[in-house]
């Protein structure tokens, strides 16, 4: 099985396809379109964590950025009814480390941020993933922190909060996709308005 690409990145299309050209051979890679965004420029080497996917019709590889990605993929593939496309889809809004965060609130609303997954999908994702990607207890901003991730602020931010400013967001006429990304990593607090302002003023700063 193949398990990494180490080559020159010769093509990406927009839906996140790769072709990473290792030894004179061309891999056709499938990626979610943020992965693919941040591996490199064209005509750069790159180093691409794989999942070889083998079906009775095709065998498809999967790529991504870190080892965590796929270890993330992995877990979310082996769950009921989540098949290769719904778990690049949910890697795309949810990062692995904000997927745990996800899990460990029970943050059913953050997962139904992911187009295709109602609210009994993602309350049935929260009791499988818990065990298969081994959510610890405690603060995971921390846990980042330590393991060179990024810090996730002054304190943890609950479940509940991040659920109030993803309303409030909606509220405003926002979309899945806009919110997802403005409230991606958001900064510790109980402050539902500061947090609010804090994802308004990201996504200005995008346009």
């Amino acid at each position: 099985m193949i398990g990494s690409l180490r080559g020159t990145l010769v093509e990406r299309s927009p839906d996140g396809e790769l072709l990473v050209e290792v030894g004179g051979v061309g891999y056709r890679v499938l990626a979610g379109p943020p992965t693919a965004a941040r591996l490199g420029d064209l005509g750069a080497e790159v180093r691409v964590w794989t999942h070889h996917h083998v079906r009775e019709d095709a065998q498809v590889l999967y790529g991504f950025a870190t080892r965590d990605e796929r270890v993330a993929f992995e877990a979310l593939i082996s769950a009921h009814g989540v098949g290769p496309a719904l778990a690049l889809a949910i890697l795309s809004v949810h990062e692995p480390l904000s997927l745990r965060r996800v899990l460990a609130d029970d943050d059913v609303s953050a997962l139904c941020l992911v187009p295709g997954v109602g609210k009994k999908t993602a309350a049935r994702l929260l009791v499988e993933l818990k065990s298969r990607l081994e959510v610890p207890e405690g603060d995971l901003g921390v846990a980042a922190t330590s393991a060179g991730g990024p810090a996730s602020g002054n304190g943890a931010t609950s479940g509940s909060v991040r659920s109030d400013v993803r309303d409030a967001l909606a509220a405003l006429g926002y979309s899945t996709d806009e919110i997802a990304e403005a409230t991606r990593d958001l900064p510790g607090g109980d402050d539902v308005s500061a947090l609010v302002s804090e994802a308004l003023r990201r996504m200005v700063a995008r346009r």
